[in-house]
């Protein structure tokens, strides 16, 4: 009886070390912010100029600083593609945080969502990287070697309303709508094994084709990769399949053809999610998953859109992240009724003008079926194109996975760079045609 008794204890503890150990290979995520401007938190703040400027106080994350009561209300199309403003606001941002002390093994990043507008990080007094430039955009920084593990940490961030670099003033703060600034989408810290999955990129097609582009990080002793299809209830779809990778090339295209999929349409928001796995031999070293839909997109000319071989009929509006009280600063449940309120008006689509929307929104879209229209910012001007290729880059790598979206719009209504046409393919396999809003690009003229 105690030998039976002892198996089922020695058996149990197997069990939850084995699952603690899976859930060990997962990316772990501790937001340093609110998730959304519902449940933002304090941190403290400095206002340079304008309304309750000039001293310490506080102010919820994420935010844009003008909706809390600080600096100076502006409207873009008024200010003329200027330089810089004379009286542009600095916002100086500081947070005390801990992180567990068993991520000491592992590699951290300090990731932002979206700043606006010239960023630049401490952390216990070291910079985090170099300053980052263009508000709507997903960024991060290595600061592994920064931390103190198990005890407290001190983040500094200091924003500048207005860019140093001048086409970004002009694509994202001439326009024709309101400026605002501030950290106003969340913050968080990313931990990852040593070696780890960085990203992907799925090309998902109607005939049930699926490739997965791997794109490793710090690889020495993974020698391949692997993934499985699953239903959205985690239930494994046909087999799993694999690719060899390793220091010396640490990509991998994986290949694999489903029998039949559930096809996405905006009428059939079928989702299936990739569970992709870094190995070493049988060890896993790291795992994500990523929700994805098959369908195939065609621009015919002469002709239309097609969606898996049906034509469709685009019919949306243009929508800015706007909320009165908390200016760019969202949440989900905002999201999830700007789609109802489309979707009630018999559209089924939606141009995101004029910038890439909060995560959330594209989640929705692709739960809820919406074709979607993403923007690289520019109003009547555009992006040079040494900072336009970077922001390019940022936002396709975040947004390439969603099957609502449609095509790419490089800027708007004459606000476009050419050079950076080609750029989006480099980051996206499925090689989405590229809009010109309010011009001809390939073969689509809007």
């Amino acid at each position: 009886m105690f030998t039976a008794m002892l198996l089922r204890m020695l058996g149990f503890a197997f069990v939850v070390t084995s699952s603690l150990a899976a859930q060990a290979q997962e990316t772990q995520r501790q937001y340093l912010s609110g998730h959304d401007k519902d449940d933002a938190i304090p941190w403290q703040f400095y206002c340079s100029t304008g309304r309750n400027s000039g001293k310490w106080t506080t102010i919820p994350v994420p935010s844009n600083w003008e909706l809390q009561g600080f600096g100076t209300f502006t409207y873009g199309v008024e200010l003329g593609r200027v330089p810089m403003l004379a009286n542009a606001v600095q916002g100086q941002y500081k947070r005390t945080f801990q992180v567990p002390a068993n991520w000491s093994q592992w590699r951290v990043f300090l990731v932002f969502e979206g700043v606006m507008t010239d960023t630049e990080a401490r952390v216990n007094g070291q910079p985090a990287g170099p300053r980052h430039q263009g508000g709507y955009y997903r960024f991060k920084y290595e600061v592994t070697r920064l931390l103190k593990y198990g005890q407290d940490n001190r983040l500094e961030v200091t924003v500048d309303e207005e860019s140093s670099d001048k086409s970004v003033n002009a694509a994202e703060r001439r326009g024709d709508y309101w400026n605002y600034a501030g950290i106003f989408r969340p913050v968080s810290l990313e931990a990852v094994p040593a070696e780890f999955i960085d990203h992907l990129a799925v090309d998902a097609r109607a005939d049930g084709n699926l490739s997965i582009d791997v794109f490793g990080d710090g690889v020495t002793r993974a020698d391949g990769v692997e993934a499985q299809i699953l239903d959205l209830e985690g239930r494994a779809v046909g087999k799993a399949f694999s690719q060899k990778i390793g220091a010396e090339k640490p990509e991998a295209r994986l290949r694999t053809r489903t029998e039949t999929p559930r096809l996405w349409t905006a009428e059939t928001p079928n989702l299936y999610q990739v569970e992709v796995r870094l190995k070493q031999g049988a060890t896993v070293l790291h795992q994500i998953r990523q929700r994805f839909g098959f369908r195939t997109i065609e621009v015919r000319p002469g002709d239309g859109i097609y969606v898996n071989g049906t034509r469709v009929m685009l019919k949306g509006v243009n929508r800015h992240t706007f909320w009165p009280d908390s200016g760019r600063t969202s949440s989900e449940k905002l999201s999830r009724e700007d789609i109802l309120l489309m979707k009630d008006m018999n559209m089924n689509a939606v141009r995101l003008s004029h910038y890439p929307p909060d995560q959330h929104f594209l989640d929705a879209c692709d739960e809820m079926g919406l074709y979607v229209l993403d923007e690289l910012a520019g109003w009547q001007y555009r992006y040079d194109t040494p900072v336009g290729r970077k922001l390019v880059e940022e936002m396709v790598k975040r947004d390439v996975n969603h099957p609502s979206i449609l095509f790419w719009d490089n800027g708007n209504e004459g606000g476009w760079n050419t050079a950076l046409d080609g750029e989006f393919a480099n980051w996206d396999p499925q090689q989405r045609h590229v809009l010109h809003p309010q011009g001809k690009s390939g073969d689509v003229d809007r």
